[in-house]
């Protein structure tokens, strides 16, 4: 592995835990050059369908992406590091179980939905006002009416 700061290839792991339902490895390690320590995250390679966006293309799955936009739906958050990528972890894994070499985008943002309203549910409010286009404050409303009856329709 190579040290982020200095780019020596020698770097000792520090720690290891098992993240993410224990499907990912995090590794805290320190480079043995410079001293500095960092993080890294293991999982296994799996082969993700592309995604059918909604003007028609395809493209590859972007981890990336999806990280992303988790990333700033969850922006001053009190959502851990490790919550996180459980959250990526669990859409990753339902994309996968589904079985398609080809998904829809639409897909993807439900599922997304789904996890950041486990998460946080401003966070979720952002993603959805971005995701479905709100256009006024009465969207906005909508949604959150719509948050807050969801736990008493389970009691």
């Amino acid at each position: 592995m190579h040290c982020p700061f200095c780019n020596q290839t020698d770097t000792k792991v520090i720690d290891s835990r098992l993240v993410a339902d224990g499907v990912q490895v995090r590794r805290r390690r320190e480079c043995q050059a410079c001293h500095e320590r960092f993080t890294t995250f293991e999982t296994a390679e799996l082969l993700m369908p592309k995604v059918i966006k909604q003007d028609g293309t395809r493209e590859p799955f972007d981890e990336e992406k999806l990280r992303n936009g988790l990333q700033r739906a969850l922006e001053k958050r009190p959502v851990s590091v490790e919550a996180i990528e459980t959250a990526l972890h669990n859409v990753r894994h339902y994309l996968q179980a589904l079985g398609e070499r080809e998904i829809k985008s639409l897909v993807i943002g439900e599922k997304v939905m789904e996890e950041l309203q486990n998460l946080d549910q401003v966070a979720y409010v952002r993603f959805a006002s971005v995701y479905r286009s709100f256009q006024d404050i009465s969207e906005f409303r909508a949604e959150i009416d719509r948050l807050q009856k969801k736990p008493d329709e389970t009691a």
